[in-house]
């Protein structure tokens, strides 16, 4: 059974610093672009960074130049690195595997329970 699960949040002072870890099975890791999403009350799940099989990335503009997302294909697992955080960091951050088609369009796509970041002013 394909699975998700991401571990690391928590409670961080504006400033400061967390690496979120999403731990893969039952998927062919390699082959699938990972990403990093996040929700915050009211708002609507956003991409915060990706990360193809390839190992190219992209970022929110939110987020350039603090983050980072890198992955693991030995271990199975896709981090995000987070310096600088904001209160605006605040929410639910999602681990998300997929892949597209060559029209573009996703498949096998799974996602993570999501690990809480709070970061306090």
């Amino acid at each position: 059974q394909e699975q998700l699960v991401e571990s690391g949040g928590g409670l961080v002072q504006a400033g400061g610093s967390l690496r979120l870890s999403c731990a893969a099975s039952g998927i062919i890791f390699d082959i699938m672009s990972m990403g990093w999403y996040r929700q915050a009350p009211g708002k609507q799940r956003e991409l915060v960074a990706g990360i193809t099989s390839g190992g190219v990335t992209n970022y929110a503009d939110s987020v350039k130049g603090r983050f980072t997302i890198s992955r693991d294909n030995a271990e199975n697992t896709v981090y995000l690195q987070m310096e600088s955080l904001k209160p605006e960091d605040t929410a639910v951050y999602y681990c998300n595997a997929h892949r597209t088609s060559r029209g573009g369009i996703r498949y096998l796509e799974v996602w993570g329970q999501g690990t809480p970041v709070t970061v306090s002013s």
